[in-house]
């Protein structure tokens, strides 16, 4: 957009060319516009200001109300929102049969609110890597990992097991001891089928970890073998081949309320990590499995609340058709988890074997 000084010294520019000899045409393709535009500039009755800034242009169709956009500020400040974004109020909403907006609208109402920030002490996921197995309901695949806690004094630290399902990532058994080894992890085992009710007549189940010593150690691997479990251990030389095991350690390591300071005592952290499984098995919507909690996946209930949320997007695009440029927002789920899927290589052109 050309500044009034600027077409005027432009007007000026062409007269001076053409009164020496040049043509209008020539001179105006010299500075980059039309005949037409020159004429229009030098026109008494029309102002030689741009006048697109000043002009009045409808609202849109699909433009929210203010009470609307209230409602979403309302609502994301509500106690039980107030820490979440809104990739999970949106799908708590639907639960409740609730629509006020897209998830996407969510974030741009909020950012005009100067609203929208990044929570917490964590930083940008990556990008996930490869492995095998894969699990097409609860029980089939299980991942084990051990870390450690902070304890009361620097050096000093509590180590917490954890044992967590791959089709639902629901943690099905936890403790915490103050030292690693195969005889506590062969604990947690015996624990964790005590508490999903399996025998041996239950389909095979496996159990992933890496290669540490505990996951390693003599008793563990004879409890697996009694209990018909067939382990399972990462890739030599890959780091990343446990990923859902070290996630959810991320996960709770960045918890708001985690005592980042260290746990006073061995009960004081176990009472801790009690709160974070509930809360993490119950009320947290897990963004891998499209915002359900572990708990619903594992029990079952995803295809009926799934169907909800669908049916409340469906309501609120017949309500309002001007607001969706497409299809409703995708609540299904794969039936099929895969623990770091293969990559599916490209077939060789016959350029690269000339």
């Amino acid at each position: 957009m050309i500044s009034v000084s600027g077409r005027q010294q432009a007007i000026i520019l062409i007269k001076e060319a053409v009164d020496s000899g040049a043509r209008e045409e020539a001179a105006c393709k010299e500075l980059g516009i039309s005949r037409r535009t020159l004429q229009r500039w030098r026109s008494t009755l029309s102002p030689i200001e741009d006048q697109r800034k000043y002009a009045k242009r409808p609202a849109p169709a699909n433009k929210l109300s203010e009470d609307e956009r209230q409602a979403i500020v309302e609502t994301a400040n509500q106690p039980e929102f107030k820490s979440l974004p809104p990739s999970q109020i949106v799908p708590r909403l639907a639960d409740k049969g609730i629509y006020l907006a897209s998830e996407s609208t969510f974030y741009r109402v909020l950012k005009e609110n100067n609203m929208q920030h990044h929570r917490g002490r964590a930083k940008r996921p990556c990008t996930k890597p490869i492995s095998t197995h894969c699990a097409t309901g609860p029980n089939q695949v299980w991942m084990w990992d051990i870390t450690w806690l902070p304890g009361p004094a620097k050096g000093i630290f509590f180590y917490l097991y954890l044992i967590l399902d791959l089709f639902s990532r629901k943690i099905v058994a936890w403790d915490i001891w103050d030292e690693e080894s195969s005889e506590n992890a062969s604990i947690l085992v015996r624990r964790a089928i005590m508490s999903e009710k399996r025998t041996l007549t239950n389909q095979p189940l496996v159990l992933h970890s890496d290669n540490g010593s505990p996951m390693k150690g003599a008793t563990l691997l004879e409890t697996l073998y009694q209990l018909g479990i067939t382990p399972s251990k990462s890739r030599p030389r890959v780091s990343n081949d446990n990923p859902y095991a070290e996630s959810i350690f991320r996960t709770c390591k960045y918890r708001p309320n985690y005592p980042a300071k260290g746990f006073a005592t061995l009960t004081e952290a176990r009472e801790w990590v009690l709160t974070f499984t509930r809360w993490y098995n119950q009320e947290h919507r897990h963004s891998g499995l499209n915002f359900l909690t572990p708990n619903q996946r594992h029990n079952g209930l995803s295809t009926q609340i799934l169907e909800r949320r669908k049916q409340v997007y469906e309501e609120a695009k017949l309500k309002h058709p001007e607001r969706w440029s497409g299809p409703i927002r995708d609540w299904t789920l794969d039936e099929i988890v895969w623990l770091n899927p293969e990559r599916v290589k490209e077939p060789e052109s016959r350029e690269n074997h000339a």
